[in-house]
């Protein structure tokens, strides 16, 4: 067969052959599963190669067991079963090998001179004495024992991958995790592999139970125990809780490890709490009951720190209510505005307290409190910081007040990288650099988490104001906590609260039915509206036509604005009219495919030029440039977050990267190994839309689980259209959402933290 030794025969009804011959360049890679299409050079013949392979260079000389296909499209290609890494047998494959970019800093001239020095004999020289590398003219003797390092460590990093593919553990996740640990990893493996979950961010419990069982692990094994409680109080904050009830922790755990004793997982709750992993705390639950109540211990010290800063800003100043009413008046009459008594109380409480917090739902006038206050604080001569959680906030915040807002991770100087081990962003700005502002107002506070927070607070010192703005009735943070509502609840500080609507807001029905939804009083659903409609459909196929046919036509139309401002927005992830299977219809309609176009294949989709995609995690390390219209960049910085949403604008196959321009002229690069960060955005889920604000917003509505479908979703939802909110599907969901006011509880301890924090004992943490 083409001259090649067939060295294995014929198992079943396929014929099997060995193959040799050197990576001339690798075509494509997955990085999670390793499926690659690999250029091979054999007896001088270029043959095309697919398979999963390992971490591998080119150049390297590989022998591969599999069989010749015929590909409709791409022709012959030698589809491999299996393969192994051979050292490079003559000078000119050692040389193809060190002069292919697999060892850093050694380039083909280079490699063609260490060649002609040591021939036959290099591997040899650099395995067993790297330091006479430095005889060969351009190397010296620290670059000699760089080259010597590498090459041991690429073969030890190889045999760490077959280690760790053997358990299931992907590619890109096993060069993680050999970078972490080395060559401890095979005695970890085999003695603890429960410590991955522990340490590594994108290993769960479940992936080291599975490797675990493979190793031999007993289900009972004290480090499987333990491992189990951590990940459920993980799993608990992934859905926003600090803490759990205790007898609620004991359950999960001995759900998830599959009926091991309560005595084990109490034992071992023990343990942890005297290794200062957990925190056990006695308080009254919503029953009015005492509970133990369990936190992992940076939830706990985080809720913790942030009570004790959240005091140390409550100042009374000394400001009487003539010299404050006299100045309002000033304010309004420059501004050419009219507050009510609420939107004057709010900005006299401002003025006399280091901490205020200003709640109230759409059309309730906090964006013109927001602005009395700037004037009257201008007046004054003070420092003005504005930010909000998200870029699009921000920008809202920036057009609304006609002053500059930030993000506050920009606000804080996020310096990039997680702070120590904690996976949590590090900033600048803290309390060894403080912000240096008289006045800070932060805009949808209830966006912002428990970390969040307690970052936030940390740059600011008492007799700064801080002002928190937020609507207490729309979903808490994507992250642990639920610090908008949890300082409200403490009634340990100002809270203003607006509630009439102003005439112009009341106008629109968005803003009317909005109030209508939070206080579950019925909602006229006849079409006579010029901006809040529902069509009513029962077919999922037909809800589908519908919502294409709203963002293709009709809302662009409509509200005058282009088909990426137009977004869908539902309750769900999966099933016919989740995020998954709408993103694939709307792509497909919306942004064909075409020759012009180029494209990324990514997980069980593809990535396309011109692409609406969302940032899902947040990545503290990334970096953004603005650039202006010559290309040229004006601004740079670090982090793109969770929630943030931009246009593919080019895909470039041969570097392997996707570029993103997100809100604000944010444009960022991402490496192909990170498009697991990046999901299509046509559609998103109504918790991801948090913040934003819509031309027109496109609701499709049928099923669900009751307790995701509630008033709260429903209400967050329709908020976020500015000029029309079109729902699709059953009035009978919509009734029963509005009807639904037990939205889903978190756990959290910073009101009580909050209300036990005696002033003596507050110090800034």
């Amino acid at each position: 067969m083409r001259g090649m030794t067939v060295k294995s025969v014929l198992p079943l009804f396929r014929s099997y052959m060995i193959l040799e011959g050197y990576v001339e360049h690798i075509v494509y890679r997955n990085e999670e599963n390793g499926y690659s299409v690999l250029s091979l050079v054999s007896e001088g013949r270029e043959i095309t190669v697919v398979g999963s392979f390992h971490y591998i260079s080119e150049g390297e000389l590989l022998e591969l067991t599999g069989s010749y296909t015929e590909h409709p499209l791409y022709g012959e290609q030698f589809q491999t079963e299996s393969f192994e890494v051979k050292a490079p047998k003559d000078v000119l494959a050692i040389e193809r090998y060190l002069g292919s970019g697999a060892v850093k800093g050694v380039g083909a001239a280079l490699a063609a001179r260490i060649v002609r020095r040591f021939g036959k004999d290099t591997f040899d020289i650099i395995e067993r004495e790297p330091e006479r590398l430095s005889e060969v003219k351009g190397i010296s003797e620290r670059k000699a024992r760089e080259i010597g390092e590498q090459l041991e460590e690429k073969r030890e990093l190889r045999q760490a991958m077959i280690f760790l593919q053997g358990y299931g553990i992907s590619i890109n996740l096993s060069v993680r995790i050999y970078q972490k640990y080395g060559q401890e990893i095979f005695r970890i493996i085999k003695e603890n592999p429960y410590q991955l979950a522990d340490d590594m961010e994108g290993i769960g419990f479940r992936t080291a139970d599975e490797i675990a069982k493979r190793v031999g692990i007993q289900e009972d094994s004290d480090f499987r125990i333990r491992s189990g409680i951590l990940y459920v109080l993980l799993q608990a904050g992934i859905k926003g809780h600090t803490c759990l009830p205790l007898p609620l922790l004991i359950s999960g755990t001995i759900e998830l490890l599959g009926g091991v004793p309560q005595e084990a997982v109490e034992k071992h709750l023990m343990d942890l709490s005297i290794d200062r992993r957990l925190v056990q705390k006695q308080r009254v639950g919503t029953d009015g009951e005492k509970q133990i109540f369990v936190y992992a211990s940076s939830y706990y010290h985080a809720e913790l720190s942030v009570a004790a800063m959240l005091h140390q800003l409550k100042i009374s100043l000394d400001v009487t209510d003539t010299q404050i009413q006299t100045r309002l008046c000033k304010v309004e009459e420059q501004a050419s505005i009219q507050l009510d008594e609420h939107q004057r109380e709010a900005v006299a409480a401002a003025v006399k307290n280091g901490l205020l917090i200003l709640t109230g739902g759409p059309g309730t006038g906090k964006t013109t409190t927001i602005n009395a206050m700037i004037k009257y604080f201008e007046m004054e001569g003070l420092e003005i910081f504005l930010a909000a959680p998200t870029g699009r906030a921000a920008k809202r915040m920036t057009e609304a007040t006609g002053c500059e807002a930030r993000t506050i991770h920009r606000m804080l100087e996020l310096s990039g990288g997680p702070e120590n081990t904690s996976g949590r962003a590090a900033f600048a700005k803290n309390q060894e650099d403080p912000l240096e502002a008289d006045v800070i107002i932060i805009d949808e506070m209830s966006m912002v988490d428990i970390y969040l927070m307690q970052a936030l607070l940390k740059a600011i010192i008492p007799g700064t104001r801080l002002i928190l703005v937020g609507d207490v009735n729309q979903l808490p943070s994507v992250g642990p906590g639920s610090v908008l509502q949890d300082v409200i609840d403490s009634k340990a500080f100002p809270v203003v609260r607006l509630m009439r609507i102003f005439r112009q807001a009341a106008q629109s029905d968005i803003i009317v039915n909005a109030h209508k939804i939070n206080r579950g009083e019925q909602v006229t659903l006849d079409n006579k509206s010029r901006d809040f409609f529902f069509l009513k459909r029962q077919d999922p196929n037909q809800i589908l036509r519908i919502v294409l046919s709203l963002v293709q036509e009709k809302m662009p139309k409509y509200v005058h604005a282009e088909i990426s401002d137009i977004q869908v927005l539902t309750p769900m992830r999966k099933g016919v009219l989740g995020v998954e299977n709408l993103n694939q219809i709307l792509q497909r309609y919306l942004n064909p495919a075409s020759k012009d176009k180029e494209e990324k294949e990514h997980g069980k989709g593809v990535f396309r030029v011109g692409d609406k995609v969302m940032q899902i995690r947040n990545n503290y390390q990334l970096e953004w440039e603005i650039r202006n219209r010559f290309g040229i960049a004006v601004d740079r910085g670090l982090g793109v977050f969770n929630g943030d949403m931009g246009i593919i604008r080019s895909i470039n196959s041969f570097a392997e990267e996707l570029t993103v321009e997100f809100d604000e002229g944010r444009t960022i690069s991402y490496p192909f190994k990170q498009l697991d960060e990046l999901e299509l955005a046509y559609a998103i889920t109504v918790h991801k839309s948090q913040g934003s604000e819509y031309p027109a917003v496109v609701i499709p509505l049928l099923t669900g689980p009751k307790p995701l479908m509630n008033r709260n979703l429903l209400y967050t939802a329709v908020t976020r259209a500015r000029s029309c909110v079109t729902l699709v599907g059953s009035t009978e969901v919509f009734q029963m959402m509005v009807e639904n006011e037990t939205e889903q509880k978190r756990y959290t301890g910073l009101s009580e933290a909050i209300r036990s924090y005696l002033p003596s004992q507050v110090s800034h943490m």
